[in-house]
């Protein structure tokens, strides 16, 4: 599962790096490298736009909220419905599951990631069990996380109001073997370059077709380190900066290789 992962690329940049010319939402975001569920993402799209296709990037909430949702009050609990937070999506049930299917089918984006976040149990020098995280990333360049999108519209807000859509997105996630499933039983589906444009595009609504596009990948080797526990804490206070991901231990960097079922 990816719960965590590290964001530094600039909005210009990453337009450059996915041939992204369509003017998007215009949204900065500060580079983080501590992106934790809710809080706003870049995410690179593709849309139709009269008669011709616009890719572009835009800032969306980690966490899909489904076009179906409904707030009020909940009438097992008869407390306010939570927002929903659905931030990974299982790539087994992307053709079935109510929350999927929509957007698996019309609503395909990329998630640029500068690497991600594992943890491990490990045991303090007083024999406290703690978790000890784990930064993944590439030897170079970025990480194109394959995800999904999808816009709601809030009932309470006028049909003209420019903040009645919410734009949300989950990232997708596969069965993780060797040291990655040590780590978790999930790890985020990483679409190599040559992929990207067929998966981006709205015209492929086969859902076999996109299947076959998160299947298969042949994955280059990846870094993972050690990094200190302060990428444990989220929210207020939270730190949010590069020395996040400097390894904590002489080993530094082993090699980790992915090896999707």
């Amino acid at each position: 599962m990816c719960g965590r992962y590290a964001s530094s690329a600039r909005r210009p940049d990453l337009q450059q790096l996915y041939h992204a010319d369509g003017p998007g939402d215009g949204v900065e975001l500060a580079p983080s490298w501590n992106v934790a569920p809710t809080t706003k993402v870049y995410t690179v799209v593709q849309r139709h736009d009269g008669d011709r296709d616009v890719r572009e990037v835009r800032a969306m909430r980690w966490g899909l909220v489904p076009f179906w949702f409904k707030p009020g009050t909940d009438p097992k609990t008869g407390k306010a419905k939570r927002m929903p937070s659905l931030h990974n999506a299982r790539a087994d049930r992307l053709a079935t599951a109510p929350s999927w299917r929509g957007p698996f089918a019309r609503h395909r984006a990329i998630i640029p990631a500068t690497g991600y976040y594992e943890w491990l149990t490990g045991q303090d020098a007083d024999g406290n069990a703690y978790k000890q995280p784990y930064y993944v990333h590439p030897a170079g360049g970025m990480l194109s996380f394959a995800g999904l999108y999808e816009k709601w519209a809030d009932p309470d807000k006028d049909a003209d109001d420019p903040d009645r859509w919410l734009w949300s997105a989950a990232i997708i996630t596969h069965h993780a073997t060797w040291l990655a499933g040590e780590m978790n039983e999930r790890t985020p589906v990483i679409l190599p370059p040559e992929r990207i444009d067929a998966w981006l595009d709205p015209a492929l609504t086969d859902k076999q077709a996109a299947h076959e596009l998160i299947t298969g990948i042949d994955y280059a080797p990846l870094q993972v380190r050690a990094v200190s526990t302060a990428v444990n804490k989220t929210g207020r206070g939270a730190a949010r900066g590069p020395e996040l991901i400097e390894p904590v231990d002489e080993q530094g960097d082993t090699v980790l290789q992915l090896q999707p079922a």
